[in-house]
C-alpha cells in the first residue's frame, strides 16, 4: 500500500488547510493508501480536526526562516520513520522544505501545489521558480493559478495539472440562510468569511455598506493581521452598530447560517473555497472579477462579479441580489447545480488519485 504524506505550511483555519483535511479523509476512505499529514508550523485547529478523524498529524514546529535547516531535517526523519513513498506539499514554504529534502536524496515521489495568484511577495515566486524542478507535477486549483505558475515561476505547461478544490455538497444541505440567529424585524445580514488580510480588501466592503440601506448589517467571520485597520475603518465610517466581527469559525456552516448573502471583495484568489461552500448552502454570492474567483463564479449565472476596488459597484450588486427575488432564486439554483457538477469530491478525488498515481 502506498504511504503518502500531505505536507502544508500550517493547519490554521483557512481554505487550503480545509482542502488538505478533506483530501486526507477521502484518500484514507478510498483505501488505496496510508495517509499522514504534517505541517511546518506548530499545531493548529485543523490539526485537531484531522487527528480526531483518526489520521496521524505531525507538527514540525518551524520557528522562522532561520529554522529552515532544522525543519528540513525533521521532515527527512519523518519521511524515513513513516516509510513515506509519496509527498504532496501545499504552499510555498512547504514546497520549499520538501524540495530541499528531495534535492538532498530523498527517495520519494514528489508533487507540489500552488494555491495563489498573488504576485507578491515576489521572493516566493523566485524560490518557486527553482524548486518546481524537484516535483513530478504541479497541482493547481484553477486555470488562473496555472497561468500564474507559468508566468511567475516558469513552470512548463506539461508539468501542471488543474484540480479544483472541492466540497461534499451534502454537508451544506441543511444550512439555510439565517437559521441560527434572530434578526431584529426589518433587518438583513450579509457576510464575509475568510482571513483578514489586505488582499481581501474588506475596507471596500465597508465603504459599500455605507451606500446601501441602513437596515443591512455586515457580519465578518475570520481573523488576521488586518483586523486593527478594519476596526479603525469601521469607526471612521460610523458603522459600529452595523458591523459584527465574529473572529474565526471552525465550521463554515456556522457562518453561512447567519447571512443571506456572501461578499468576497478580494484583489486576488487562487480559488476561493468559501465561494463554493456558500453556493452549496444556498447563499448567493457577490465577488470581484479577478483571477481565481472568475474560475469559480459565472457572472449573472451563479453569482455577480464586479470590478475590484469599486465599492459603489459592490454596493449596487448587493442591492440587486437582496431586492430582486427572481434573480436571487436563479443564482441560488444555478450555483448549487454548478458546484455538484464541477466541485464535488466525487468529481475531484479521482483527479487527485490519477495525478499522484493511485489509479495506476
Amino acid at each position: 500500500m502506498r504511504r503518502i504524506l500531505l505536507l502544508i505550511t500550517d493547519l490554521q483555519i483557512g481554505g487550503t488547510p480545509t482542502v488538505v483535511r478533506e483530501l486526507a479523509f477521502r484518500l484514507t476512505s478510498a483505501g488505496a493508501a496510508h495517509i499522514e499529514v504534517a505541517c511546518l508550523a506548530p499545531w493548529g485547529p485543523v490539526a485537531d480536526q484531522i487527528s480526531r478523524g483518526g489520521i496521524n498529524v505531525t507538527a514540525l514546529s518551524a520557528k522562522g526562516t532561520l529554522g529552515f535547516p532544522r525543519v528540513a531535517w525533521r521532515l527527512r526523519r519523518l519521511i524515513r520513520a513513516k516509510r513515506i513513498d509519496t509527498v504532496l506539499s501545499f504552499l510555498i514554504h512547504a514546497n520549499a522544505v520538501a524540495a530541499a529534502v528531495s534535492f538532498l536524496g530523498g527517495r520519494f515521489r514528489f508533487f507540489q501545489s500552488i494555491q495563489t495568484t498573488q504576485p507578491s511577495p515576489r521572493w516566493h515566486w523566485i524560490v518557486q521558480r527553482i524548486i518546481w524542478r524537484a516535483a513530478e507535477r504541479m497541482i493547481v486549483p484553477s486555470a488562473s493559478v496555472a497561468e500564474t505558475a507559468r508566468h511567475w515561476a516558469h513552470v512548463p505547461n506539461e508539468r501542471i495539472v488543474v484540480i479544483p478544490n472541492a466540497i461534499d455538497v451534502n454537508d451544506f444541505n441543511d444550512v439555510g440562510p439565517l437559521a441560527k440567529i434572530a434578526l431584529p424585524a426589518g433587518r438583513s445580514a450579509i457576510g464575509f468569511i475568510g482571513r483578514l488580510d489586505p488582499i481581501k480588501r474588506i475596507p471596500d466592503l465597508l465603504e459599500a455598506l455605507t451606500a446601501i440601506d441602513s437596515s443591512i448589517d455586515l457580519h465578518v467571520f475570520g481573523d488576521g493581521a488586518e483586523r486593527p485597520r478594519i476596526e479603525q475603518t469601521i469607526a471612521r465610517l460610523g458603522l459600529s452598530d452595523r458591523v459584527v466581527l465574529h473572529g474565526a469559525v471552525s465550521d463554515p456552516t456556522e457562518a453561512l447560517a447567519q447571512i443571506s448573502l456572501l461578499v468576497l471583495p478580494s484583489q486576488a484568489e487562487g480559488f476561493g473555497l468559501v465561494l463554493i461552500e456558500a453556493m452549496a448552502a444556498g447563499v448567493p454570492v457577490v465577488a470581484t472579477n479577478v483571477p481565481g474567483i472568475r474560475d469559480v463564479v459565472r457572472h449573472e449565472i451563479t453569482g455577480l462579479l464586479v470590478p475590484v476596488a469599486s465599492p459603489e459597484k459592490l454596493a449596487a450588486a448587493i442591492r440587486l441580489i437582496l431586492h430582486d427575488s427572481s434573480l436571487r432564486e436563479k443564482l441560488i439554483s444555478n450555483a448549487r447545480k454548478d458546484v455538484q457538477r464541477r466541485f464535488s469530491w466525487s468529481i475531484v478525488l479521482p483527479m487527485y488519485q490519477d495525478a499522484i498515481g493511485l489509479s495506476d
